[in-house]
C-alpha cells in the first residue's frame, strides 16, 4: 500500500485517463448540440389551423358542413383526405368565402376535391371547404358532437363541432 501512495506516476495515469474521457464526452455533447441546432432551425414544420367548423342540418335531414383551414407552418401542405365522423367525405368542393372580414382567394384550387389530385395549400394561405351531405349526419344528430379530421402527408388534424339546426 505504501508503494502506491508514494508512486506519483500511478495516480497521474488515472487522472489523465479521467480527464481525457471527460473532455471527449463534453466535446461529443457540444458537437451533437450544434448539429441538432443547425438541423432544427433549417427544417420548417407543417402546421394547420382548423377553425370555423360547422355542420348544419335542415328540416328534411340534409346536412351541410364547412371548415376553414389555414396553413400556419413554414412549408406547403398536401391535404389528402377529410373525414367527418370518421367517414371520408365524397363530395368536397371549395369556394370563395369572406369570413371574419378576411377575403379568401382560392382561385387556383380545383372545384371538385374528390375527383382531382390532393389539394396543395401554400404556407400562409387559407381555404374554405364546404361539404355537401356528409355521411351519416341527420336530424337525430342535432346537438351532438362530430369531428372533422384533415389528413395530410405527414400528420392528422382533428377538430370537433356540434351539429346545428338551420332556421
Amino acid at each position: 500500500m505504501k508503494n502506491i501512495l508514494r508512486n506519483r506516476l500511478a495516480l497521474s495515469t488515472v487522472v489523465t485517463t479521467l480527464i481525457i474521457l471527460v473532455v471527449s464526452v463534453l466535446l461529443a455533447g457540444v458537437v451533437t448540440y450544434f448539429a441538432i441546432n443547425v438541423t432544427s432551425t433549417r427544417v420548417q414544420e407543417e402546421s394547420l389551423n382548423l377553425s370555423m367548423e360547422h355542420i348544419w342540418v335542415d328540416n328534411l335531414g340534409a346536412a351541410t358542413g364547412a371548415i376553414l383551414i389555414t396553413n400556419t407552418g413554414g412549408r406547403d401542405v398536401v391535404i389528402n383526405k377529410i373525414t367527418v365522423r370518421g367517414q371520408e367525405c365524397a363530395d368536397l368542393s371549395v369556394d370563395d368565402l369572406a369570413v371574419a372580414g378576411v377575403d379568401l382567394d382560392i382561385a387556383d384550387v380545383p372545384d371538385a376535391f374528390a375527383d382531382t389530385a390532393p389539394i396543395v395549400l401554400s404556407s400562409g394561405n387559407t381555404i374554405a371547404i364546404w361539404i355537401d351531405a356528409p355521411d351519416s349526419i341527420g336530424t337525430s344528430d342535432i346537438g351532438l358532437t362530430v369531428a372533422f379530421t384533415v389528413f395530410t402527408s405527414q400528420a392528422m388534424y382533428y377538430k370537433e363541432t356540434n351539429v346545428q339546426a338551420t332556421a
